[in-house]
């Protein structure tokens, strides 16, 4: 591909952490692709990309609450409808290529208002699969946010399994690929819609083990007991990951996903109010990983998880690349009037 000649926009969802992780991994291998600018929406992450951010919106968030799942009230009172209406209608889409969006609703709706191409290429695209797991209890609702959340014209997925052509294994990160897994025998902790204290009430039961708590609730590290509370960094996330003898954490999909791929003990609960999470718990139960529905009654669980020693293993295979080069070539050859004249493919 003559990717001098090829502009992409690549659209982040900026609402949790594991976008932005993942999207630290694809930037790099994009800009082999093409000239890449970057979009972040969404008011909840809490990592900085050490890329250059050419749009950064507001965006529509789902706000993260402390009682273990998203706030209705306040992402109903954090909306910016007309703030959103706007980045909307002025996002410059016909400037580029090619525009991908990782479940990035700005960019997506300037597409679809304007008749262009976007590609969906996220997590939550696997998610909606006829043939990915869901909870038995339907959710209409969630099923429609997640489908007309951020629209798209080919939708690529990542889930747990690879499910079909268009949706693949997960995305792994180069710096968890290079590292050498130790146990060093403490547990990581992410479960950022808990407050410390709830966080804190069940882990101070297993005063025995070590705990290093990544918290979205504080700005510097304090110590209660065995729980040590960190400020979320991905450097420091990561080297916590690396050494650690299991991870608990929510049911997203980055964090679980690099755990299995470590062979790490994996334990999870999904954010309330979050079909997405009732989705990957229900895959990630499947595979015969831990999955807590209850907080405040998950000691018995917990001891029962700290006790055991068969964590799942799955080498996923480092494709990023050959999909993101697959994908590119294949939107241009199905929408060659979307894109510029001066485009060309090349084997």
């Amino acid at each position: 591909m003559n990717h001098q000649q090829i502009k992409i926009l690549y659209a982040i969802q900026g609402t949790g952490n594991g976008h932005l992780a993942r999207a630290t991994e694809i930037i790099p291998l994009l800009n082999k692709l093409g000239q890449t600018d970057l979009l972040v929406s969404g008011t909840q992450g809490d990592l900085a990309l050490p890329f250059r951010v050419k749009y950064k919106r507001y965006g529509l968030s789902f706000i993260f609450g402390k009682h273990g799942g998203v706030s209705i009230g306040q992402t109903i009172r954090q909306s910016r409808p007309f703030r959103l209406l706007r980045d909307i209608l002025s996002l410059p889409v016909d400037n580029y290529d090619l525009v991908i969006s990782d479940f990035e609703p700005v960019s997506a709706w300037a597409c679809k208002l304007r008749g262009k191409a976007c590609i969906g290429l996220s997590h939550q695209n696997a998610v909606l699969h006829p043939h990915a797991p869901a909870p038995p209890q339907a959710d209409r609702i969630g099923r429609f946010i997640l489908k007309h959340y951020a629209p798209a014209t080919i939708r690529y997925g990542f889930h747990f399994k690879p499910l079909d052509a268009q949706n693949f294994a997960p995305v792994i990160r180069s710096s968890i690929r290079q590292a050498k897994p130790r146990q060093l025998g403490h547990y990581t902790v992410y479960l950022p819609a808990y407050s410390n204290a709830e966080i804190a009430h069940i882990l101070r039961l297993f005063p025995q083990y070590n705990w290093q708590v990544f918290s979205k609730h504080c700005r510097e590290d304090y110590r209660q007991g065995s729980i040590w509370f960190r400020p979320v960094s991905l450097e420091a996330f990561t080297n916590s990951f690396v050494n650690c003898t299991g991870i608990l954490c929510t049911a997203g999909f980055e964090t679980p996903a690099e755990a299995i791929y470590m062979g790490k003990k994996l334990c999870v609960i999904p954010m309330k109010n979050q079909y997405e999470q009732a989705c990957n718990a229900e895959f990630l139960r499947s595979m015969g990983i831990r999955v807590l529905s209850d907080w405040h009654h998950a000691a018995d669980m917990i001891d029962q998880w700290l006790r055991s020693n068969k964590p799942l293993h799955i080498n996923y295979p480092d494709e990023t690349f050959t999909i993101l080069r697959q994908l590119v070539r294949q939107t241009v050859e199905h929408h060659p009037e979307r894109t510029r004249s001066s485009l060309l493919l090349a084997n």
